[in-house]
């Protein structure tokens, strides 16, 4: 019944949307904008960086405007004869989570960001929003592009060799992944190609990835770095890497990110790709994940299999933390007089938007955690960092607790639409 209710609202959702024609707007290759994200806990300014040219375009040639209302960002691309919107996609970043922490009370900071989209054919306007507390978006900068314009970069700084992990047919119509390697040097090249197939294999063993394996590409970049290892700065451990990662972010020790997001695209770019992976060979516990940003792993520790597929839910399908027992740096994440935008969480608010159909007429909302409602689809309170008020769908799933292969219903229809937005 679930799936059935689930390809039912897919269909409507996708029927609703008109879409365009790639061809009539668009080259088969990537334009790149780079710009400055600044600001602190209550304000933010963008500032434009540069635009950059890159050969392949790794995305769907059919779904051209984003039908989710995810993330934190949002940009348009509308073309400037017609004014029609022509591209859209929804996104978060590093700087989004840093505007919720008690550094950004403080001092004002500016991060690197970027967005991509089809070369246009024809002069165009992006426009980028940002949601303010009520999830509500504001118009906050635009760009005048002319694709004609000889200022648009063409190089590739950072130019590396690809080589095929997985691959299941062309890029627009698959979910193409692609894997960067942080700090393996020269002499770990193999060891990565073989870390990329075991991580490859890693994702597939969990449900709904392994039912549509054959919706997937995945890719890895042949990107020797100086040193091997990466940043732990508790310890005092400094190393020369490509993207240059780091434990500790926001001072939290497993927190393991970078904010030199200019590098990780020029390293990405070497494929096509839909999702960026970095792959750290540490083996220290870490990671982390941002929607339609990148996802982190390590690639040497004893829980490296459920760390690498609960931030790619992250970073793919916008699902939420479901735990509340553990540091964060965030403050108010979810407020609980908002419904949260990921799939997974809920505040009670407007739960009709959310997984209410699962549950069953003689399940109690809220839901006791109790033995009898182990493997029930209910409302159980804690989740998004906070043990009241944020509710998740069941007692225990992948976006909870250090396990495999335990998404829950919920997560995995969330997971399914995406891959069917990318791969149809």
């Amino acid at each position: 019944m679930y799936k059935s209710l689930f390809l039912l609202v897919l269909f409507l959702v996708s029927s609703t949307i008109a879409q365009v024609e790639f061809s009539k707007f668009f080259h088969p290759k990537t334009l790149r904008i780079d710009y400055i994200h600044a600001g602190d806990a209550k304000s933010d300014e963008y500032f434009l960086d540069e635009l950059i040219e890159e050969p392949v375009w790794g995305g769907s040639m059919v779904k051209m405007i984003d039908p989710f209302d995810y993330g934190k960002y949002k940009f348009e691309v509308y073309d400037s004869e017609h004014g029609s919107l022509i591209y859209s996609r929804t996104y978060s970043t590093l700087f989004s989570e840093w505007q919720t922490t008690d550094e950004a009370k403080k001092t004002r900071k500016a991060f690197n960001e970027s967005v991509i989209f089809p070369y246009p054919k024809n002069e165009c306007k992006v426009v980028f929003y940002s949601r303010d507390k009520k999830n509500k978006l504001h118009k906050k900068f635009e760009v005048e592009i002319d694709p004609k314009s000889y200022f648009i970069k063409k190089e590739n700084r950072l130019k590396f060799e690809n080589f095929k992990v997985q691959y299941s047919g062309p890029s627009e119509k698959k979910v193409d992944i692609v894997i960067i390697p942080e700090g393996y040097n020269a002499e770990q090249m193999d060891l990565f190609k073989k870390d990329c197939e075991k991580f490859t294999g890693y994702l597939f063993n969990s449900s709904p990835y392994k039912e549509r394996k054959e919706s997937f590409n995945v890719w890895g970049i042949l990107a020797a770095n100086p040193e091997s290892g990466t940043d732990i700065p508790g310890d005092n451990i400094w190393k020369s890497t490509l993207s240059n990662t780091t434990f500790y972010t926001f001072d939290v020790e497993r927190y393991l990110m970078t904010s030199d997001y200019k590098s990780v695209r020029d390293i990405a770019a070497n494929a096509p790709y839909d999702q960026i992976y970095i792959l750290v060979n540490t083996k220290k516990y870490g990671g982390g994940a941002i929607y339609n940003f990148y996802s982190v792993a390590v690639n040497k520790n004893s829980r490296e299999e459920d760390v690498f597929v609960h931030e790619f839910g992250h970073g793919f399908a916008f699902l939420a933390d479901e735990y509340y027992d553990s540091e964060t740096a965030y403050q108010d994440f979810y407020p609980i007089d908002i419904e949260p935008l990921e799939a997974n969480l809920t505040t009670l608010v407007d739960f009709d938007s959310k997984w209410k159909k699962m549950v069953d007429k003689n399940t109690p909302v809220p839901t006791p955690v109790e033995e009898k409602y182990s493997n029930t689809v209910g409302v159980f309170e804690g989740g998004g960092y906070v043990a009241k008020g944020v509710f998740r769908p069941m007692i225990d799933c992948s976006m909870k607790s250090a396990s495999v292969d335990n998404y829950c219903p919920v997560c995995q229809e969330a997971i399914i639409r995406m891959i069917e937005f990318y791969s149809e």
